[in-house]
């Protein structure tokens, strides 16, 4: 935007109003600071909502993340920081960068297949791929490749000491499980496995022998790219 917005959206010609831009092109023909400025809704004093959407994205320019992308990955704080960011807008914020992250899950999940780590792996990216911590899921699937359930293992460090089968496999007898697969995420963005990756893996599929259930795959999330144990013939050493 230019140096000269107006304190008002009334003030705007209606061709730069970005509700009004949305009703007569469609949402898609909005920018990034528009789009944020239908969601905030109003501004502050002296201060409209485009111009107030400008403030936020900017707090992201010099990030690794810049752009909408970045407001995932800020606190409630952060927000709150720019004069006209209250309470009550960051927590809005926060939630769209939510309902994102699960739109794009629900989108992915009719289509996951254990067969296919490329199918989890669109299931979970969106989720994991903003977390600044490891986390560690086990998916659980029946015979016919149906998913029953997922469950949080650990979060943290994914440590083959941390990691316990107990916990894993109570929850699949649970939801009488057939096969399992783990999925956990890398921060850094890479999604190369470590020793500890390796340990945690050989852990778990050694431990499902003993009870008839399957760990079919490890798959790591990094930064839109993930590494599939099962696609790179890792889990034929186990066997």
């Amino acid at each position: 935007m230019n140096n000269t917005v107006k304190d008002t959206m009334k003030e705007l010609p209606a061709s730069q109003r970005p509700y009004e831009k949305c009703i007569r092109e469609g949402e898609g023909a909005l920018s990034d600071s528009e789009l944020l400025a239908v969601i905030l809704r109003s501004g502050t004093q002296g201060v409209n909502s485009l111009a107030l959407a400008n403030k936020v994205l900017s707090l992201t320019k010099d990030t690794a993340y810049p752009g909408l992308l970045g407001l995932m990955r800020l606190s409630l704080q952060d927000l709150m920081k720019v004069n006209g960011i209250g309470k009550v807008k960051a927590v809005q914020l926060k939630c769209i960068g939510e309902l994102s992250k699960r739109m794009a899950s629900a989108s992915a999940k009719p289509g996951i297949s254990f067969n296919n780590p490329e199918t989890i792996a669109k299931y979970y990216m969106e989720r994991l791929r903003h977390e600044e911590q490891e986390l560690l899921f086990c998916m659980m699937f029946d015979n016919r490749n149906h998913l029953l359930g997922e469950h949080l293992v650990t979060k943290g460090t994914v440590n083959a000491t941390l990691v316990t089968p107990r916990e894993i496999f109570m929850e699949a007898l649970k939801f009488h499980a057939v096969f399992l697969v783990l999925v956990h995420n890398h921060p850094s963005g890479s999604p190369d496995p470590s020793e500890h990756d390796i340990q945690v893996t050989e852990r778990i599929f050694h431990a499902g022998e003993l009870m008839g259930i399957t760990l079919l795959d490890h798959i790591i999330i990094g930064d839109h790219r993930y590494f599939s144990f099962r696609s790179q013939g890792l889990m034929n050493e186990y066997l």
